[in-house]
Parts: C-alpha cells; sequence; structure tokens
C-alpha cells in the first residue's frame, strides 16, 4: 500500500509539473534569441509567471517522493514503474494542454502501461 500511495504522488506531482511548466513556456513563446542578455531577459520573463512556480514546486514534491520510495524500494522497481508517468502526461496533454495525440502514440502509451503492470505484478 506504501508503494502505491508513494507512486501516486510522484507521478501525480510530477507530471502535474511538467503540464504546468509546459503551460507557462508555451504562454511565454519560443526563444530565437540566445545572448546572455536575451536570456537573461527570458529567465526574468518566466520567473513572473506563477504556472512556472506551481510546477517547480510540484517536480520537486515528485523528486522528494521518489527519494522516499527509493529509500525502501529496488530501483529495479522504481524505475520501471514510474514509468507510468509518460502515460499520465500523455493523458494530461490531451486534457490540460488541448494536444492531438495519434493512434500510433497511443499504442505506444498502451505499451508502456502493459510494461508497468507486469514489473508491478511481478513484485514480491
Amino acid at each position: 500500500m506504501r508503494e502505491f500511495l508513494v507512486l501516486t504522488l510522484l507521478v501525480v506531482s510530477g507530471t502535474s509539473g511538467e503540464l504546468c511548466i509546459t503551460h507557462a513556456m508555451k504562454s511565454l513563446g519560443e526563444m530565437h534569441d540566445f545572448r546572455p542578455a536575451a536570456l537573461l531577459q527570458f529567465v526574468w520573463r518566466a520567473v513572473r509567471v506563477g504556472w512556472v512556480w506551481l510546477g517547480v514546486s510540484l517536480m520537486a514534491i515528485a523528486f522528494f517522493s521518489l527519494l522516499a520510495m527509493l529509500s525502501f524500494e529496488n530501483v529495479s522497481f522504481v524505475v520501471p514503474v514510474t514509468a507510468i508517468s509518460y502515460a499520465a502526461g500523455a493523458v494530461g496533454a490531451t486534457i490540460f494542454l488541448r494536444e492531438r495525440i495519434n493512434k500510433q502514440r497511443w499504442v505506444g502509451v498502451a505499451i508502456v502501461c502493459v510494461g508497468v503492470t507486469i514489473v508491478w505484478l511481478s513484485h514480491r
């Protein structure tokens, strides 16, 4: 049960953080000028976007959840099961970012889910 709770926290916070950061970066626009002054200006604009801070905070929660999970589980279990975040990311991108995902990509997501299920069921 503990594994499931920590894994859920890790996946939900990590995926949510990535979606928040993506939303923020899309609102800021693409960088075309990579001179130091332009980079600093872009960073200054980014740190003033609330979605960036929310995303960074959620990703920090995910990182510490990963550390917690690694403290009581083997890395050979933790790394494969956290791949479920790829599926969560695809679903989140579809719902929150309105991205269109083709059938081939959904097949790949399904394959990842099957792999995670096999690893989870082979645990202990």
